[in-house]
């Protein structure tokens, strides 16, 4: 399961000391689980599941599932997100949404 957080978090953009503060918890503590040393606590698999946007379910899925189509748009979903939840300054994130429906021709 280390491996499939560890995926989630590249996928998404985030370093471990970025997604070990949207965690709050430490980039050493985030590595353990990310390398096995740790289990990960079923609280830590909620956040971990909320954070991604995924099921817990997901989380235990292995890293060699089939890649479909829509498993790329959530992965790219998810880049999205962590960029926007990353996001700390108001006008930054009404000009991220106005980018945004821009693009999407709404």
């Amino acid at each position: 399961m280390g491996a499939n957080v560890r995926q989630l978090r590249a996928d998404a953009g985030l370093t471990l000391s970025e997604l070990a503060e949207a965690l709050v918890i430490s980039h050493q503590q985030l590595q353990k689980y990310e390398t096995g040393a740790n289990r990960i606590s079923a609280g830590m698999l909620y956040e971990l599941a909320r954070f991604f946007v995924i099921s817990v379910d997901q989380l235990f899925e292995g890293s060699d599932a089939e890649v479909s189509e829509d498993s790329e748009l959530i992965r790219a979903r998810h880049k999205c997100h962590a960029v926007i939840d990353r996001t700390a300054s108001k006008s930054k994130l009404e000009a991220m949404a106005k980018v945004l429906r821009a693009m999407s021709g709404d």
